[in-house]
């Protein structure tokens, strides 16, 4: 079983990076027990971020779901929620709360905006949080709009991971202290430490607020995708001068104006006579020249290709679980290794099971059960 064996979460159902950050944990070993809304409808077991967890389903507009809930959260080590501030306050679960029946509680709160703050209580998604930060401005061709970079840098590198690190960090603190507190992740700060590395380039003045025209935004000439004579595309990286120079020997190039590998006013005339030349060939000639060589090379793959590239069949990176096929757990450990402990939950799919296991008489139970809150 993984690292985090042993460490028992509660998740309160929500989207995107709170099911997410959840989904890590539980890949990592943690026994996750996510609490669904009474007659929620979900993804049933395609819902690939609520893998690896149990589900128990509770009216928590009732007096008795939320004493139910407080109950699990007794026994936990630490909590997930995702709601706009003041929400779990209102419902009786706040951080006061929950802190008040177990005090070595880490409590962990997922929002866009964060906990305070003039945006704080607006609506917003992924989109939203990173345009705050300078992080999307900062993607894209200077002659269209900023791209939207899926929803990966905000709802899950800036939030999901990074309350999962806050998390991991409180369990760390309170097992030398005795004591939980608060983890408040907003994405908008998650994002913007994940730019730390393009700020400190602005303040030594090697990167401009021009995008698209910056070593890593696709403004180099040997930092871009390009297109080759089927359709498909390539990804070069060859940014240190020895690749530099092993991509320039490995594809013919003698062209002196390529020695000006820095020359930002030279990249849009190199980067057009790139252009040219990868439709030259197609992927999978340019692939069998430089894929494997230290020229910082790949292919761009599609979604259906990925999953059967030799490198990620060798490292297990995608695996296929019920037929339906998945990234595996990251990162890899050499002892504890992580695994899926299951497929996603049905909404309270493991109502009598989990509560039996975390205290719950039977005769709590049937009451929940009579009463309609389970």
């Amino acid at each position: 079983m993984g690292p985090l064996r042993g460490i028992k979460v509660i998740e309160f159902a929500g989207i995107g990076p709170g099911p997410f950050c959840a989904m890590m944990l539980a890949d990592m070993g943690a026994e996750v027990i996510r609490i669904d809304r009474k007659g929620e409808k979900r993804f049933g077991r395609l819902d690939l971020t609520s893998r690896g967890r149990r589900s128990v389903a509770l009216n928590l507009k009732h007096p008795e779901g939320v004493r139910a809930a407080l109950k699990l959260i007794e026994k936990a080590d630490a909590l997930i929620e995702g709601f706009r501030p003041g929400v779990m306050e209102r419902l009786g679960l706040g951080p006061d709360q929950c802190l008040e029946c177990n005090p070595k509680l880490v409590y962990g709160r997922m929002t866009g905006w964060g906990q305070y703050g003039p945006l704080s209580h607006a609506a917003g998604h992924d989109i939203n949080y990173i345009a705050l930060t300078g992080a999307l401005y900062s993607i894209g061709r200077p002659d269209s709009p900023p791209v939207p970079p899926l929803n990966l840098v905000g709802d899950f590198g800036g939030g999901a991971m990074m309350l999962a690190f806050g998390l991991v960090c409180g369990l760390l603190e309170a097992k030398a202290s005795g004591e939980g507190q608060v983890v408040d992740a907003a994405m908008t700060d998650g994002v913007s430490t994940l730019m730390a590395m393009i700020y400190a380039y602005k303040a030594k003045g090697i990167w401009s607020n021009q995008r698209g025209a910056n070593r890593f935004d696709g403004g180099a000439h040997f930092y871009d995708c390009y297109e080759c004579a089927d359709g498909r595309y390539v990804s070069i990286a060859a940014l240190e001068p020895q690749f530099y120079d092993l991509f320039l020997k490995t594809c013919g190039i003698d062209d002196p104006a390529f020695q000006a590998q820095l020359d930002v006013e030279m990249w849009p005339e190199l980067k057009q006579k790139l252009t040219q030349l990868f439709k030259t060939k197609t992927r999978e000639e340019w692939c069998s020249l430089m894929e494997g060589t230290d020229i910082c090379f790949a292919p761009v793959l599609d979604m259906d290709e990925a999953p059967a590239h030799p490198h990620n069949k060798a490292r297990n990176t995608f695996i296929e679980i019920d037929g339906v096929v998945q990234p595996a757990p990251a990162p890899r450990f050499s002892r504890t290794h992580p695994e899926i402990q299951g497929p996603p939950p049905l909404p309270g799919e493991h109502n009598e099971e989990v509560l039996s296991e975390w205290g719950f008489s039977r005769a709590e139970i049937d009451n929940l059960q009579d009463i309609g809150v389970m």
